[in-house]
């Protein structure tokens, strides 16, 4: 395993949205929420928090709606060194991912800041890679393969966000159209941006009442009618999943399968404070 230097400014925050019903992974989700499916044994959301304690986050804020007890109890206020905080939504079955957003806007309002959807098995460096990065605001991105499915972007020559196309299948692999990058869904957001774009765009847009909008249609708003200069950081030859679905799931088990970095090396044990 390569090692990747972090830069002194590595955010120390980050915010996980994990309130959704994964209504896709029944019966799996039936009686556990989607971030606690495991993969090969290891609950999605244990890698991610692993992953966050190892670059150096030191607080991370959880927002939980469907069966929260369960994600509660699984991570209790710490996860090894990393402070754990909840932010419940009680309207989680009928919200967008922005909603969740929005109700975790103070803990956006401090400082610098990682911002994860609570579905996701990733690498470790992933997050080393957004800090590789020299941008302020840096979303992890990959090459789209005809097994996906969701939100994707294009890029620019000069590396950054020049669109969003949401709800992309293998059928818009076109080759003779622009390469398509999927969205990780793993972004760095800058202290000042979130202050002076993100958060206020939240606010405008849950005070229309827009709260079944995803975050990806927020930053597809954003990059492209807003002037948010949203970099990528390619994440090409790293190892991840987006998890939806069971399909997604065996997908997921199968590029997992391997030994690999500490990031996903069997299963974590994991012992929470009080």
């Amino acid at each position: 395993m390569k090692v990747i230097e972090m830069s002194a400014d590595t955010p120390k925050k980050a915010v996980i949205l994990a309130a959704g019903f994964g209504s896709r992974l029944r019966p799996l989700t039936d009686l556990r929420p989607k971030p606690l499916v495991e993969v090969n044994g290891t609950p999605i959301l244990y890698n991610a928090l692993r992953n966050l304690e190892a670059v150096g986050v030191e607080e991370a804020t959880l927002v939980v709606g469907y069966r929260k007890d369960a994600i509660q109890y699984a991570c209790g206020s710490c996860f090894g060194r990393l402070k754990i905080n909840y932010i419940e939504s009680t309207v989680f079955d009928h919200t967008g991912s922005a909603y969740s957003l929005w109700l975790a806007r103070d803990a956006l309002l401090s400082e610098d800041c990682y911002l994860l959807e609570g579905d996701v098995f990733f690498e470790e460096d992933t997050l080393r890679y957004l800090n590789l990065v020299d941008a302020l605001d840096v979303a992890a991105v990959a090459p789209f393969e005809p097994s996906m499915q969701g939100s994707a972007v294009t890029l620019s020559e000069n590396g950054l966000i020049s669109a969003f196309r949401l709800k992309q299948t293998a059928a818009n692999l076109d080759g003779n159209g622009p390469v398509l990058f999927k969205t990780m869904n793993i972004l760095r957001f800058n202290s000042v941006t979130l202050r002076n774009t993100i958060v206020p765009a939240l606010n405008d847009l849950i005070g229309s009442g827009a709260t079944q909008t995803y975050t990806e249609e927020l930053l597809a708003h954003l990059v492209e009618s807003s002037g948010l200069q949203l970099a990528a950081a390619r994440c090409d030859d790293l190892r991840w999943y987006e998890i939806d679905s069971t399909d997604d799931l065996r997908i997921a088990e199968s590029i997992f399968a391997t030994a690999s970095p500490r990031s996903s090396a069997g299963s974590f044990e994991h012992q929470t404070g009080s």
